[in-house]
Formats: structure tokens, C-alpha cells, sequence
């Protein structure tokens, strides 16, 4: 079976972390797993971890969302690569997959519940649903949003979770910051972007620091709020505890240095993050809202708490940075529950299950 997945890449984030690990894991199952990408920035460390995941591609430049040029060349694309299969994810790929996909069935991979998704472009979604063969949501919570919120059929849809059995393999050096031996690192993995809360993890380190004043916050992502949150820690005191490190060549080296997770988002797809975190050991502080609470559990990987609830974030750190010894508990749950629960295998049998079903009722 020949599949293309087409994905718009800003950078490497959830969903192309995700598909660094699903098309390898496609291809040793005897899936022919292509990928074609529309290119907005220089994603050049994906396009280098494929080269070495042996992974075929084709890359397009598309500095516009929608460029009818763009849609000519990647309609050539998948003209010659003749797939049984176009795999597309995200909202920019499904209008391209639903338009220039010609006899190939359409699967599209729903990757978070942004409330952008509930304008007016909810109604392009649709027309695009009607289009696709089938639907994977990577969570339960996603599934009930597209359901319920942006009104996609139900019975086009499953729910397939995002797998991971291994850390993230360094790229390249650590970077980041060269911190004090004594900096106690609360780490965050997210794009500084007003989804992820970074800057209520920012007012409470503020307050986190009243009690242990060796707390840092290190956060390893890139994002259109950066200059809006080195303003903020300046405004809240702790310019000289918090750390836009950007994209770093090694990201298990945070991992393994860091004592707490912090991921107080607002709104979640998956959280592939978290998952990274709790195969690293690292007990997780994070929001109550989306799709986390099927990620992390509460009182046993980690503590949940509400969206933009500044002392509540604050509060739990400072309980773990306490108590070392629940710390320690907590992440050694986190890791027995992502090799349990979230493992690559069952990501990538699931999928084509997925593929099944689809070419089925294309053919029908």
C-alpha cells in the first residue's frame, strides 16, 4: 500500500514530532509511507531526521496558505507517486489533500482543537470531511470536539493516540542556557504562543521563587509571543530565571536535568510533550483542560490544575520541589503508563486499521 501524508510545516513541533515516529514505524510494517511537505519556514532538522529515518520526500515552499501554483505542483506529486492513500494533516493539508488528491482516498489526522477551528472555517472543515474517507482524532477529547463542535459525521471518525517509546535522539548540541549546578529547572516543551500559558508559568515562578529561589524556568520552543514574555518576567522580577532556549540540538538533556514538567496550556491536541516527560521520569504540573487528563493522571503522574490559575501552578511546583521523594513517585508512574499505554506499535496498527476502513469504503 502506497500512502502520502502531506503536512504544512512552521517548525517542529507536536504533529511533526509525531510523524518522525509514525512513518518509520508505517514503513517497517511494509507500508510504502511517503511525505510531502509544504514549507512555510526552514524545518531543515525534520527533513535531516528523516534523511536518517530513511523516510522518501518531496519538499514544496509555501510561503501562503493557499497558492493555486501550489496546488498545480502538488497535484504533479501525487500524480507520479500514484498513492492508494493521502494522509493529510492539519487544516492547510486537508484543503490541499481534499482538492488535489484525485483517485486516492483521503485519511486526515485532526491534531488539536484550536478555537480558530470554530469560525468560519468550520464550514471549509466540513466540506473537507465529506471529501475524506476517514478521520483519526489523537484523542477521546478531540474526537468529542469534532463531533459535537465542529459537527464532522461520527462514524468517519476513531481515535488513534500519538505513540512514543523512546526519547527524542539529539540533533545536534544541548543548547540553551549554562545554568548554576543548584538551579532547581522547571521544564516546558511548547511554541510561545497564547495556547500553551507559558505566561502563567512565568507569573508563577514569581511567586514559586518566594520559596525556593533556585527555581528556574526553561522553556525549548520558538513562537510569536516571545518578546511579549521576556517583557513579562521583566515586569514580574524573574528576568534572570527564565529561559527562551528556542529549538535545541538535544532535547532529553533538558529532560534528564529538570526536575518538573510544567504545561499549563489552555487548549490541547495531544501534548506530545508530556509524553516525553513522563518516559523521562519527570512528575508532570499541568492543565485540567482538552485532552491531558487522558495523558496524565491525577495524583499519579502528575497534578492537574485549572487553565490560567496562576497560584494553583505555583502551588503545585512548589509541592513536588518539596517533596523530591513524590516527585520521583509520580514520574515513575508517568513512565510505567507511557510504555503501557502509548506505545509506537499500537499507533502504527491502528493507523492502518485506519487504512483499511478507508479504502474499503472508497471502494464502495
Amino acid at each position: 500500500m502506497r500512502v502520502v501524508h502531506v503536512h504544512r510545516l512552521r517548525g517542529v513541533g507536536g504533529s511533526e514530532r509525531h510523524l518522525l515516529t509514525l512513518l518509520p514505524a508505517l514503513r517497517e510494517r511494509g507500508i510504502e509511507a511517503t511525505f510531502v511537505g509544504l514549507d512555510d519556514a526552514d524545518p531543515s532538522p525534520f527533513y535531516a531526521q528523516l534523511d536518517t529515518l530513511g523516510v522518501p520526500y518531496q519538499r514544496f515552499e509555501a510561503p501562503r496558505d493557499i497558492a493555486p501554483t501550489l496546488a498545480y505542483r502538488l497535484r504533479r506529486a501525487i500524480r507520479t507517486l500514484r498513492p492508494h492513500i493521502v494522509h493529510t494533516h492539519l487544516v492547510h493539508a486537508d484543503v490541499y489533500g481534499a482538492a488535489v488528491s484525485g483517485r486516492a482516498a483521503v485519511v486526515s489526522t485532526k491534531h488539536n482543537d484550536d478555537p480558530f477551528r470554530l469560525g468560519h472555517f468550520r464550514h471549509v472543515e466540513r466540506l473537507c470531511a465529506r471529501r475524506a474517507r476517514h478521520i483519526i482524532c489523537i484523542t477521546e477529547a478531540l474526537a468529542r470536539f469534532n463531533i459535537g463542535r465542529v459537527v464532522i459525521p461520527e462514524e468517519k471518525i476513531s481515535v488513534v493516540h500519538y505513540g512514543l517509546d523512546d526519547l527524542p535522539a539529539a540533533w545536534g548540541p544541548p543548547g540553551g542556557p549554562t545554568l548554576a549546578t543548584s538551579a532547581r529547572v522547571l521544564l516546558a516543551i511548547s511554541r510561545l504562543e497564547e495556547q500553551k500559558g507559558l505566561d502563567v508559568a512565568i507569573m508563577a515562578l514569581a511567586r514559586i521563587r518566594v520559596r525556593h529561589p533556585d527555581a528556574v524556568l526553561v522553556d525549548l520552543g520558538l513562537g510569536s509571543q516571545r518578546d511579549e514574555l521576556l517583557a513579562l518576567a521583566k515586569a514580574q522580577g524573574v528576568a534572570d530565571a527564565v529561559y527562551l532556549a528556542g529549538s535545541v540540538g538535544d532535547v532529553t538533556d533538558w529532560l534528564r536535568r529538570a526536575e518538573v514538567f510544567v504545561h499549563p496550556a489552555r487548549w490541547e491536541g495531544f501534548g506530545l510533550a508530556l509524553l516525553e516527560a513522563m518516559l523521562a521520569g519527570l512528575p508532570v504540573v499541568a492543565s485540567d483542560v482538552s485532552s491531558i487528563p487522558e495523558i496524565v493522571e491525577d495524583g499519579s503522574t502528575g497534578l492537574l490544575i485549572p487553565s490560567d490559575d496562576v497560584m494553583r501552578l505555583a502551588a503545585a511546583v512548589c509541592d513536588l520541589l518539596d517533596e523530591p521523594a513524590r516527585a520521583r513517585s509520580l514520574g515513575a508512574a508517568g513512565l510505567a503508563r507511557a510504555r503501557s499505554e502509548f506505545s509506537v506499535a499500537a499507533m502504527a496498527e491502528r493507523t492502518m486499521a485506519v487504512y483499511a476502513q478507508a479504502l474499503a469504503a472508497h471502494r464502495r
